[in-house]
């Protein structure tokens, strides 16, 4: 057993607990998700003394979604868990946040030392004595553990396990048994911040990637640049703007790439996602002789079932640990680094620049002509949220008919988009909405979030509005009323029973949720002129309190990339070689 450290030997005695909150401060944490249990319990009361403050969460599958949603307005975030039942309970949110690369620190209680090291029958255990088995199932879904059983260690556990989540840009696990909660430990660290900055490349390495990069793009005849989730994540979008704005060249995202670029540029393209591309993307990209790829992730959903049709000889593709230039790979040579020399080093006169397709949020001629007492149908909404949406807004679109009908919204300038397109777990938005909402507020308010979720994902985390309710956040959240599980009934059973969900009365949630009806409002929408009154609403539109909006829309209808994704899905399902 390590021993305990004398204060006298410290410099600035402090406790554990303290220390790890206090680093969570310093990188920008405010707000702590989580739900108490007994071994986390005293670590808990050290939140407030570190200027910090306690969510307290529903349950923990939903606090961290929450704390994905916050990280990725803040940039990082922090939930804490108790050991076994609370920790398992978290785990797919957690894997999530793996999968897209956001970064979330997980830090939990766990039993004393002593009880582990003697095997103890505690309960949230599996009586088997095995007090690793619950870390070792998150091993693989962090890119950093850290065991804080050691005061001598611990304070440079802590720092080197939260620059790996800020630098990785994935979650961290950190357990923290209940005898070392308040151990003391050398406090003179925190006068030195954890460095943040990313290793930088090798510099003969970089300005070969850069230069190579250079001479296909001054010889393209058609140059591109596509923009995914990656640059979101790995803080390249200040690099990615000077690019875009200083080449001219046109420009889109990958479904997962929605919000990275400036939507109101007008080189801006639209999203390409193979067949499911926005009008007249698809042909652009796909004959371009030259597309600078950036942060892709080239998942199913991303590319409408894997209907990506460029060819890796013309594409140069930069990711946060490599670059690679058609089928040449240079291993840990970084994009911020080569897109900073890019831009620099570019010759403007030797770069070809066309014009590319130019999105809007026109209602289709054929929805023109609806009449307004008419069903809302989802080719004639997301255009229509395009024009009501505002500068800045956050946006969070579950998986789903809206996760694939945002694709069809062009946004204002400085809107954030949050979606869930590789991971895909229905439910996600609502507690990331939570996280979004509380990060805003923390930021300075000043925007709206915005949520569209289906009924059937709704249904999986609605207690999360409770949560939203008692910190007075003012999300718009609609809930699209459609009888079920709408993307899985175009891959499988759309008739049948598995994919229905029992008839809620949702705008009715605010009130026995607890909501203040004056601090809160609630919408019914059955018809496109109900929408457009809605939509005309000033103090709607302002946001002032939490709303929530009944929308309804046929059960058979869907967009269009949606339709063909699942089509492919379905298929891509069934294949037995």
């Amino acid at each position: 057993m390590p021993a305990d450290i004398q204060t006298s030997e410290l410099q600035s005695p402090v406790d554990l607990a303290e220390y790890l909150f206090r680093r969570l401060h310093e990188l920008g944490v405010r707000a702590v998700h989580g739900v108490p249990g007994d071994y986390n319990l005293v670590s808990l009361d050290y939140i407030p003394q570190t200027g910090l403050s306690w969510v307290g969460n529903c349950n923990e599958l939903n606090a961290g979604y929450a704390a994905d949603g916050y990280a990725r307005i803040k940039g990082i975030a922090a939930i804490v868990t108790t050991f076994g039942v609370g920790e398992l309970s978290a785990i797919n949110a957690l894997a999530g946040a793996y999968s897209e690369y956001v970064p979330v620190v997980h830090i939990v209680g766990t039993p004393s030392t002593l009880s582990q090291r003697n095997g103890m029958l505690l309960h949230h255990t599996l009586g088997n004595g095995d007090f690793k088995v619950f870390a070792n199932m998150s091993r693989e879904i962090s890119c950093a553990m850290a065991s804080l059983n050691d005061p001598h260690e611990a304070p440079a556990l802590i720092d080197c396990t939260l620059r790996e989540c800020w630098i990785r840009s994935r979650p961290v696990y950190i357990s923290l048994p209940t005898d070392m909660v308040q151990k003391k430990v050398e406090g003179e660290r925190l006068k030195t911040p954890i460095d943040l900055k990313d290793p930088p490349n090798q510099p003969e390495k970089e300005d070969y990637v850069v230069d190579v990069v250079l001479r296909y793009l001054h010889a393209a005849k058609r140059p591109i640049i596509l923009v995914d989730a990656c640059a979101i994540r790995h803080r390249v979008l200040e690099e990615v703007h000077e690019l875009v704005k200083k080449t001219n060249l046109p420009t889109f995202v990958a479904p997962m790439g929605k919000g990275a670029v400036d939507e109101t540029l007008p080189n801006y393209g639209g999203v390409y996602a193979g067949d499911g591309s926005n009008e007249g993307v698809r042909e652009h990209v796909e004959s371009s002789d030259l597309v600078i790829s950036i942060g892709a992730i080239k998942s199913d959903f991303n590319t409408a079932g894997f209907t990506y049709r460029v060819s890796q000889l013309s594409t140069i593709d930069l990711h946060s640990d490599h670059c690679k230039v058609r089928f040449s790979e240079y291993p840990g040579v970084r994009m911020k680094g080569v897109l900073r020399k890019v831009i620099d080093r570019l010759d403007m006169s030797q770069l070809s620049v066309h014009e590319g397709p130019k999105p809007h949020n026109e209602v289709s001629p054929s929805e023109q002509d609806v009449a307004k007492d008419q069903i809302i149908s989802q080719a004639w909404f997301w255009p229509r949220v395009g024009q009501w949406l505002q500068p800045r807004d956050i946006v969070i679109t579950e998986t789903g008919t809206a996760n694939f009908g945002i694709w069809e919204t062009r946004f204002p300038k400085g809107v954030t988009a949050l979606s869930q397109v590789l991971w895909g777990s229905i439910g996600y938005t609502v507690g990331a909405t939570q996280g979004a909402a509380m990060a805003t507020e923390e930021l300075g308010g000043g925007r709206r979030t915005i949520l569209f979720v289906g009924d059937g994902s709704f249904q999986l985390t609605a207690q999360e509005l409770s949560t939203m309710i008692r910190h007075q956040l003012k999300p718009i959240i609609f809930v699209i009323c459609n009888d079920g599980y709408t993307i899985e009934r175009y891959i499988h059973g759309f008739d049948a029973a598995y994919n229905d969900v029992q008839t809620w009365k949702y705008k009715d949630l605010l009130s026995v949720f607890g909501a203040d009806p004056q601090k809160s409002k609630t919408f019914q929408i059955k018809t496109r002129d109900e929408l457009d009154q809605l939509f005309g609403d000033q103090e709607f539109a302002a946001a002032k309190y939490i709303q929530f909006v009944e929308l309804y829309m046929p059960k058979e209808d869907a967009p269009r990339a949606l339709k063909m994704t699942a089509e492919v899905s379905a298929k891509t399902n069934a294949r037995d070689n």
